[in-house]
């Protein structure tokens, strides 16, 4: 699935899950308590601990719909990244 620095970091922008709750690759970020502002604050976080840059296309609400749409973009940049 993902790293625990990608879970770590996604969890922090998540008021609505338990810390003892597993995250699961479709939950819905919103219910958890991901919000406009977070998602700012997240993407910021993600660029920051991964020192990649999201593209324009990847900034749609569908790039953060749940951890798996977002790991999977976010891994793609990596990939990118180490080529």
């Amino acid at each position: 699935m993902w790293d625990q620095n990608f879970e770590d970091l996604l969890r922090g922008f998540l008021p609505f899950i338990g810390a003892d709750e597993p995250l699961t690759e479709d939950a819905p970020l919103r219910d958890l308590g991901l919000d406009s502002l977070g998602i700012v604050e997240l993407l910021a976080a993600l660029e920051g601990g991964y020192d990649v840059r999201f593209q324009d296309d990847a900034l749609g609400r569908e790039t953060f719909e749940t951890p798996g749409v977002l790991w999977k973009v976010l891994s793609g940049l990596l990939t990118e990244q180490a080529a």
